[in-house]
């Protein structure tokens, strides 16, 4: 700057005035270097790197632009530029030196800050992030990072040591606990949640408390992030998953089963014992004809062995039309095409009610998609409900407005008759 201001004076003007242009055109000089310093940097630096980079096989190279770390490095040129040139402003040469540190601290935050997020998306693209997910702990390294950034900053401002910061803020550790609350209830919980693998990225879980009802996309420090069936997202607190009791659909989705539990309700009264008109109609039934020809001889042999006399009905053993009607449901749900042959199979009565006899299909589908599910449900029940009637059974419901007429109208006929 003095060569600027000798020349300035050289050329006539006042020293006072030479003295105020010599620092314009320092400043202006100095600017322009770090603009053009950080166009460098930016457009030609930045142009070699980024096709390399991008052609790269390697994953976090990728990352690394994808997150412009490079380009936030950029930043720290002009403050190095600026920083080199304060000795021209002695007056002002320590605020600027203090001012430049504190920017190249900020820059640096930023840039860790990049990497962090680097770090977390190299790593996810492994198969193990989905079991061990480490988007917490990263945060939690931000978190430590930016503390210490903010009291470097604030150390320098006041021109203290960072220690006497330190030992005040563990003076206020009380104050700091109240603060990061979450973060502390998040931490421990997320490292409870990896360390017993309770849930992952990807899992269906169900919390029917917080309406979450759906897949896992997330797992941070604070919230999982889980979108539900119907497209919207809902979050959750991460220690909520530790606190309280959910759902974690995987072990379903793992055994490559998804169970059908569902009754269907009998009409008592249409149970009975099967006539021999019926017996030999249920013979021509594919599913049933080795059955009945198998317990027809089973009962036989047991009622000439205990010398049972059949001319009456209740004596001995028989057939019913709800035992033949269970045994027919058994050998079709496991004849069934969609139906897991590798887990339960079951057709069970349960205990009779109001509403008649429930009898209950116990299975699982071979698919666990959720419509492929649904699909071999209604398949299976609209079969019951249909073939029911072929074996003498009627199926429960209440009586409907429909009903009543017929039964009013049935009563005023016999009335006028």
């Amino acid at each position: 700057m003095s060569y600027i201001l000798d020349f300035l004076i050289d050329l006539g003007i006042q020293k006072k005035m030479a003295s105020y242009l010599a620092t314009i055109i320092t400043i202006a000089g100095i600017a322009l270097i770090c603009m053009l310093a950080n166009w460098l940097t930016k457009k030609v630096v930045l142009r070699v790197i980024t096709p390399y980079v991008g052609k790269s096989k390697l994953q976090w190279r990728r990352f690394l632009l994808e997150r412009r770390v490079i380009h936030k490095l950029s930043h720290i040129v002009p403050a190095i530029i600026i920083y080199y040139f304060s000795f021209s402003f002695p007056t002002y040469q320590h605020l600027i030196a203090k001012g430049v540190m504190i920017y190249m601290v900020v820059v640096m935050l930023i840039v860790l800050d990049a990497l962090l997020d680097m770090l977390n998306d190299v790593y996810t693209t492994y198969d193990i992030s989905k079991m061990r997910p480490i988007r917490g702990y990263i945060q939690v390294v931000k978190i430590v990072v930016f503390i210490v950034g903010g009291i470097l900053v604030i150390s320098n401002l006041i021109g203290e040591s960072p220690i006497i910061l330190l030992s005040g803020i563990g003076a206020l550790s009380a104050v700091v606990m109240l603060i990061f609350k979450d973060s502390i209830l998040g931490l421990v919980a997320g490292v409870q949640l990896t360390s017993n693998d309770m849930v992952r990225v990807g899992d269906w879980i169900s919390m029917p408390k917080y309406g979450a009802d759906g897949d896992v996309l997330d797992i941070s420090l604070n919230t999982v992030k889980v979108q539900n069936w119907d497209k919207t997202i809902t979050t959750i607190p991460t220690y909520a998953l530790i606190s309280d009791s959910f759902i974690n659909w995987r072990g379903m989705q793992a055994s490559g089963g998804r169970r059908i539990k569902r009754s269907v309700h009998i009409d008592a009264a249409s149970i009975g014992f099967c006539t021999p008109e019926m017996l030999e109609k249920f013979k021509g039934i594919h599913l049933l004809s080795d059955y009945i020809l198998d317990k027809e001889r089973e009962i036989r042999h047991y009622n000439e062995e205990h010398e049972i006399d059949t001319a009456n009905r209740v004596n001995g053993r028989a057939l019913t039309n709800i035992g033949v009607f269970r045994a027919y449901l058994q050998r079709y749900i496991e004849e069934h095409p969609k139906v897991h042959k590798g887990l339960t199979r079951m057709v069970r009565q349960l205990e009779p009610g109001e509403h008649g006899l429930p009898l209950e299909i116990y299975a699982f589908s071979n698919d666990t998609a959720w419509a492929v599910y649904e699909g071999l449900q209604s398949d299976i029940f609209d079969h019951i409900f249909a073939v029911a009637p072929e074996f003498g059974l009627r199926i429960f419901q209440s009586p409907s407005g429909a009903d009543m007429r017929g039964m009013l109208q049935g009563e005023r006929s016999s009335t006028n008759y």
